[in-house]
C-alpha cells in the first residue's frame, strides 16, 4: 500500500512539473506575440492552403497505419483499417492526455481486437521509434550541413542519437545473438519483461518486412513536410520546402519528449524559436504562426480521433479498460 501511494505521488508530481513547464514555454513563446493582431492574421489566411494542411495532416498518419501493418505482418496480418483507427485513437489520447499515453493504448487496441499478443504489439511500436529516431538523427545531419542549426537543437540531436545508437545495438545484438541475450535474464520481475522483449523481437525481426518497415518510416518522415509547407503558405510566410523540413524535423524532435497534452507549450517555443533563429522571421510573428500552426495540426487528428472512437464504438472513458488484460495466443513469448 506504501508502494503504491508512492507511485501515484511521484506520478502526479512529475505531471504537475511538467504541466508546469509546459505553461511556462507557452508563456515565454507568446510573452511579446502582440496577440490582438491575431485576429487580423487569420482574417488574411490563404483558405485553400489551410484546407491543404488539414486534409493532409491526419492523412500522414495513414502511413504509419501502413508502416505498422507491415511491421506486424510476419506474426498477424492485422487489416490496415484496425491499424490505422489504433493510430487515430492514440494520437486523440496524445492530444488530450500527458506522457504520450497514446502509444500504449493504440497497442492495447490492436491487441484487443485481433489476436495480436500485447507485448508483441508493443515491441512493434518500440521498433518505430527506432526507425523514427535514426531517420531525424539522419534529417538532423543534413540540417546541420545545409542550415544554421541553433546550439541548444544540436545539444538534443546529439542526446537523441546516443539514446537511438544504444537502443538499436541493444536491439540488434538481442535479435541476432538471441539466446546468448536471453541466457543473461533469468530472473523475475522486470527480467522476465526484457525476456518478453527478446522473444518477440525473434517473432518480427528475422522477417524481410522489418527492412521494409524501416525503410518505410523515412517517407513517414518526409511527408511532413507538406502540411509544414502548406502551413507557411496559409500565413503568407515565404519559405522553402527545406524550411518546412527543418521546422518538421524539429517538431518530430520535440515530439518525443514526454510532455503536456497536445505538446502544448513546447510545440509552441519550436516553433517560434525555430523561425526566428534559423530563417529571420519577426518573433511576434512566428509566435502567432505557432498557435496557428498548433491549431491546424491538432484539431483534425481531435477529429479523426473522435470518428476512430466512434467506429470502434469506444467511449474515450473506456479506453483505460481496453488490453488490460493481454490475451493467449499461440504465438504469445514464453516466459
Amino acid at each position: 500500500m506504501a508502494e503504491r501511494k508512492s507511485k501515484t505521488f511521484r506520478r502526479k508530481a512529475l505531471l504537475v512539473v511538467v504541466n508546469a513547464i509546459s505553461l511556462a514555454s507557452l508563456y515565454w513563446t507568446l510573452r511579446d506575440a502582440h496577440l490582438g493582431e491575431l485576429r487580423d492574421d487569420v482574417a488574411t489566411l490563404n483558405w485553400w492552403w489551410i484546407a491543404v494542411a488539414l486534409v493532409t495532416g491526419p492523412a500522414i498518419y495513414l502511413w504509419q497505419a501502413f508502416r505498422w501493418q507491415t511491421l506486424l505482418y510476419p506474426v498477424e496480418r492485422v487489416s490496415f483499417w484496425e491499424t490505422a483507427r489504433a493510430i487515430f485513437i492514440g494520437m486523440f489520447a496524445n492530444e488530450i492526455l500527458p506522457f504520450r499515453v497514446g502509444e500504449l493504448l493504440r497497442c492495447y487496441l490492436i491487441s484487443s481486437r485481433t489476436a495480436l499478443p500485447l507485448s508483441v504489439s508493443i515491441t512493434s511500436a518500440l521498433l518505430e521509434r527506432v526507425f523514427d529516431g535514426i531517420w531525424l538523427c539522419s534529417s538532423l545531419v543534413v540540417m546541420l550541413m545545409i542550415l544554421p542549426v541553433p546550439r541548444a537543437l544540436v545539444r538534443s540531436g546529439e542526446v537523441l542519437g546516443a539514446v537511438v545508437f544504444a537502443a538499436a545495438l541493444l536491439l540488434s545484438f538481442a535479435l541476432f545473438r538471441r539466446h546468448h541475450t536471453r541466457a543473461m535474464f533469468t530472473g523475475a520481475g522486470w527480467q522476465r519483461h526484457v525476456r518478453v522483449l527478446i522473444d518477440d523481437l525473434e517473432i518480427i525481426g528475422h522477417s524481410r518486412y522489418l527492412l521494409f518497415s524501416f525503410l518505410q518510416s523515412l517517407p513517414f518522415l518526409l511527408l511532413q513536410i507538406i502540411p509544414t509547407f502548406a502551413a507557411f503558405r496559409a500565413y503568407g510566410f515565404d519559405l522553402s520546402l527545406m524550411a518546412a523540413f527543418a521546422l518538421a524535423v524539429i517538431l518530430r524532435l520535440g515530439a518525443a519528449v514526454p510532455q503536456a497534452p497536445g505538446n502544448l507549450g513546447l510545440f509552441q517555443l519550436l516553433a517560434r524559436e525555430s523561425l526566428q533563429r534559423m530563417f529571420g522571421i519577426v518573433p511576434a510573428e512566428a509566435a502567432r504562426f505557432s498557435l496557428v500552426f498548433w491549431g491546424l495540426t491538432t484539431v483534425p487528428l481531435l477529429v479523426a480521433g473522435l470518428i476512430s472512437l466512434t467506429v470502434a464504438g469506444l467511449k474515450f472513458s473506456e479506453l483505460h479498460q481496453v488490453g488490460t488484460t493481454e490475451k493467449q495466443s499461440p504465438t504469445s513469448p514464453p516466459s
